[in-house]
């Protein structure tokens, strides 16, 4: 059977922007000549749409778009997702079947993410079609686990429309689960995957098929628009490529940034360049991302700066081609301290005094961003993010948060990874001792602990979601668990005030890993 797999970006909220390239995807020779054109779920609408789908004028909207296409389905068959008023039901997030000007059939979901269960009813799940002398079995990808119940028979097919927000690691999970699906339903299988981003939530594309021996007879690209015609009868296979989980970390973060400036009509982003690795990946994703001419970097040096970390941040300017300036901060940090201090007195000078070169830093930033019309790209990564090892209103100032989900030691590979073919990131910038430079001879090491151990710990607390025994017996000292732990416990109401993160991990800060703030 000829079915022909779309992976595109997805508008949210625009039913009528999706139903133009929709129309277009299905007025291509390749979707006319097959039995069976299959978009991913979500496809009108977007997702994840929250509150936004309970308004009655999207749904007037999405319903308006399907009677479109529905007009336009003679001799044609294809699946569409969208949210639906499913009679004796309610609002369901629903497949549409459609074929030769009428719905066939409405496969609405079962199993609801807990954002969905708020707005969406739960619906049947997958359902097993008769066409083209096939059975085929459609559904969601949460809904698949259906197949694996007796009450459902025995398709010839499979189609899995997905919508699947992107981790590094969601890729091989969904590979693997597409396999053992086919292994024990001896069906052939068509996955299909959107691709784009909306905020902090992305999407890989990946799309596949499988034929009834399990073997992999197409494979769409990773964060590609992209569609193919597939013949699910065929034997031959093709070679299982399997791209590194650094490989797909980069191609997200520029999916991210781009998406956001894209959908959210902006062009110009503006980041302070400290000499740090943090700083320079952010810049170095964004330029690849928006281009050298819509990149600003700002150097703000103190009177603890080193004269390397202006030559390092003027290195990458020059390597990556983008415009900066430079403003010091020390006669601002001297008229601040002289402001303050008739109220501080005699006071010895500590934390107070680094957080406020952060926050003039940041200030720096947010007014050049206002007065030239561009956001702030937030160069926090996920480990300080953890220990709350920055400074609000400082440091944690920004429209998005680019590496907010990559730990300290993934900033590094994903720095290699960008200078794998040239050297982009100064290689002095990467070799040297992270430090904020807040005060004379700051390292990051004074405040934590080294961050191969600081990571390993976190990625047990936060991925694995050990318990404090647990992370002790994998052979941490408890004193130093203990010291982690509490950090990233007392550390909750900074980070639910950060930036939008993009996300690439399993767990991310205020997406999946939502905890009491005290």
């Amino acid at each position: 059977m000829n079915i022909h797999i779309v992976q595109h970006n997805i508008e949210s909220l625009n039913p009528e922007n999706n139903l133009e390239w929709i129309k277009a995807e299905l007025d291509t020779d390749a979707s006319r000549e097959a039995l069976l054109t299959v978009f991913p779920a979500c496809t009108l609408c977007g997702y994840p749409l929250f509150g936004a789908v309970a308004y009655k004028d999207l749904q007037k909207r999405a319903q308006a778009a399907l009677q479109e296409l529905v007009a336009i389905s003679e001799h044609r068959a294809f699946l569409i997702g969208m949210p639906l008023q499913v009679q004796d039901k309610g609002l369901c997030n629903s497949i549409v079947f459609v074929q030769n000007n009428a719905i066939r059939a409405v496969i609405s979901k079962k199993y609801l993410g807990p954002d969905e269960q708020k707005y969406f009813v739960r619906g049947d799940g997958v359902q097993v079609i008769q066409y083209q002398e096939q059975k085929i079995a459609i559904g969601f990808y949460e809904d698949l686990k259906e197949l694996s119940k007796s009450h459902i028979e025995q398709p010839d097919i499979i189609i899995c429309c997905g919508c699947n927000i992107f981790d590094y690691n969601k890729p091989f999970r969904t590979r693997y689960r597409m396999r053992k699906i086919v292994e024990n339903m001896t069906a052939g299988l068509v996955y299909v995957n959107r691709t784009g981003g909306e905020g902090s939530f992305l999407f890989a594309g990946g799309s596949m098929a499988l034929n009834a021996a399990g073997g992999l007879l197409a494979q769409l690209p990773y964060f590609e628009d992209s569609s193919r015609t597939i013949d699910t009868q065929l034997l031959e296979e093709i070679d299982d490529e399997k791209p590194e989980a650094v490989e797909l970390a980069h191609k997200a973060l520029i999916t991210g940034i781009s998406e956001y400036f894209r959908k959210n009509r902006l062009s110009k982003a503006v980041l302070g360049l400290s000499g740090g690795i943090d700083s320079a990946l952010v810049c170095a994703l964004a330029v690849e991302a928006l281009g050298p001419d819509n990149v600003h970097g700002i150097l703000m040096p103190s009177q603890y700066s080193t004269d390397h970390s202006v030559k390092d941040a003027e290195d990458l300017a020059h390597n990556l081609g983008i415009s900066y300036d430079i403003i010091p901060i020390k006669e601002v940090f001297d008229q601040l301290k002289a402001t303050m201090k008739p109220v501080f007195g005699d006071r010895a000078e500590d934390v107070t005094e680094e957080n406020m070169q952060a926050r003039i830093r940041g200030t720096i930033l947010m007014s050049y961003a206002n007065k030239f019309g561009a956001i702030v790209l937030n160069t926090t990564n996920k480990s300080e993010a953890a220990m709350g090892y920055g400074t609000l209103y400082g440091d944690s100032c920004g429209a998005i948060s680019v590496i907010g989900d990559l730990y300290k030691t993934e900033v590094y590979e994903v720095s290699e990874y960008i200078n794998r073919d040239r050297e982009l990131i100064p290689r002095h910038t990467i070799d040297k001792a992270p430090s904020a430079e807040l005060r004379p001879g700051q390292k990051d090491s004074d405040s934590l602990p080294d961050y191969s151990v600081l990571d390993s710990i976190l990625n047990l607390l936060i991925e694995e979601q050990m318990c404090r025994e647990e992370i002790i017996d994998e052979g941490y000292e408890p004193e130093l668990v203990d010291q982690v732990l509490r950090k990233v416990r007392i550390n909750e109401w900074k980070r639910l005030q950060f930036a939008p993160v993009l996300k690439v991990s399993p767990m991310t800060f205020g997406l999946d890993r939502r905890v009491p703030i005290s």
